[in-house]
């Protein structure tokens, strides 16, 4: 399931609601990425991501589809964030169920590093040195191209 908000997030609603009911499932891995008050020592005091909604649902859907098809799970959810963040906030939750552990936390790592690099969302941090607009870094991209060199 996918999900991209313009409010707040709640990890823990996400995940309670993720697990009702999960009697054949021997794992969930889950993941929260929070804005952080600080990027390679530059103060940041907010964050702000832009998207194209209709464009950004769909490659995320097609990272949740890819995600299904590499490995054996049960259940997807990822849900992000877009619109103005305050410092602490979640930016992106992922949860991944499956029979067993290493699967679902491949799985979850997997699609970390797919959204990380290849879903459409602008970045921009503003500090007090005024605004910035930020990409993936180098080792984002390092981390994305390992599930394709077969390093797992």
């Amino acid at each position: 399931m996918i999900r991209l908000e313009a409010e707040t997030i709640d990890p823990g609603a996400l995940l309670n609601a993720f697990n009702a009911g999960r009697a054949a499932t021997g794992a969930v891995v889950a993941f929260t990425g929070l804005t952080r008050g600080a990027t390679e020592g530059a103060p940041v005091t907010r964050l702000e991501i832009d998207a194209y909604p209709r464009y950004t649902r769909k490659v995320m859907a097609e990272l949740e589809a890819e995600t299904r098809l590499r490995f054996v799970v049960q259940d997807v959810l990822v849900a992000h964030r877009w619109g103005r963040m305050e410092i602490g906030e979640a930016i992106v939750f992922v949860a991944v169920a499956a029979e067993h552990r290493r699967v679902a936390f491949q799985a979850a790592d997997f699609l970390m590093d797919q959204l990380k690099t290849r879903a459409p969302f602008w970045k921009k941090e503003t500090g007090p040195d005024g605004e910035r607009w930020i990409e993936a870094r180098p080792q984002d991209h390092d981390d994305a191209a390992r599930w394709t060199a077969g390093d797992r």
